[in-house]
């Protein structure tokens, strides 16, 4: 039964989502907002690019943010972008709190967590689907979920959408263990996890794109569970906004969806498209497999772009 409500769960989000997005959309592709946003006549001083803060979670999932600010589609759109990176939803969320952020691109979970706090923010589009892989040693002795009982598993802190994913699919739905009972988890960035399990500091490791093919290109991991197997194009990262930034700054806000979709589209137009700029954003340096075979950053991208849409 709890695998059907989470199953649900990603059915009735992605739902949701695509409703939103086709209701904020016309087929021109400018939003419906701006009918209700009265033309005006550009002046010099009016002319000035808009000021906004928008924090992702630093995943390859959330590419549309970055493509869209290296791509100037942001600047297009009449918009001056601080993107702020964070390596969790947890963190992001923090710092939209503390008033630093306007706007994020986040996991689904936390902002359902710190909607109970009161931090009354809205989800206003879709992001990706899929992404999140269970690592470990091509050579060791975990084989499948049973195995990781007993062993330690590299995560991330505790209440973002990854940790939510791990430890209620996972974990407790698809392996029958429970966190850190049967298996401990251990924090950590995620640039550290696929080394980490390499040098069997942790058995395994809950990782995403482009790490997950980083490492796997080295020839040392496998993947012993892939959720976009398990759940095929379930929806993840999503872009969320402050209730004040949607009062204030609504204008803004229909200016950066129509940023963030030239970049979906322009990714979406070629499996090439964008992968000289995320290798370089996420510093992706070429990698050697054991039999001496080398794979650029650019290839890294490419092979990461088989588990995301």
């Amino acid at each position: 039964m709890k695998k059907i409500c989470y199953r649900m769960l990603f059915v009735l989000l992605a739902t949701s989502l695509f409703f939103l997005l086709g209701c904020s959309e016309n087929k021109s592709g400018s939003s419906s907002e701006t009918n209700e946003i009265a033309p005006m006549e550009a002046t010099p001083m009016e002319a000035k690019p808009i000021k906004l803060r928008i924090g992702w979670v630093f995943a390859m999932a959330n590419a549309p943010a970055l493509i869209a600010k290296e791509k100037g589609y942001f600047k297009e759109e009449g918009l001056d972008v601080d993107l702020l990176s964070f390596t969790s939803g947890p963190i992001v969320h923090q710092a939209l709190a503390a008033g630093e952020l306007d706007m994020a691109y986040i996991g689904s979970p936390p902002v359902y967590h710190w909607y109970s706090r009161g931090l009354k923010s809205q989800i206003i589009a879709k992001v990706n689907y899929g992404q999140a892989a269970v690592l470990t040693r091509k050579e060791g002795s975990i084989n499948s979920l049973a195995d990781l009982k007993g062993n330690k598993l590299a995560g991330v802190r505790k209440g973002s959408g990854m940790d939510v994913l791990l430890r209620g699919f996972v974990l407790g739905e698809e392996a029958k263990l429970k966190p850190d009972e049967d298996v401990q988890i251990v924090p950590m960035p995620p640039g550290n996890m696929g080394s980490s399990v390499e040098a069997s500091v942790t058995g395994a490791a809950f990782i995403w794109e482009p790490f997950t093919s980083q490492y796997l290109l080295r020839g040392k991991t496998k993947v012993i569970f892939d959720v976009n197997e398990a759940l095929p194009k379930y929806p993840w990262y999503i872009i969320m906004a402050l209730p004040d930034t949607l009062k204030n700054k609504r204008a803004a806000v229909v200016k950066a969806l129509r940023a963030h979709k030239k970049a979906v589209d322009y990714l979406n137009s070629s499996p090439d498209a964008g992968n000289d700029i995320i290798a370089s954003v996420f510093k992706l340096e070429e990698v050697t497999d054991e039999q001496g075979v080398k794979y650029s950053g650019t290839d890294i991208v490419a092979k990461a772009r088989e588990r995301l849409g």
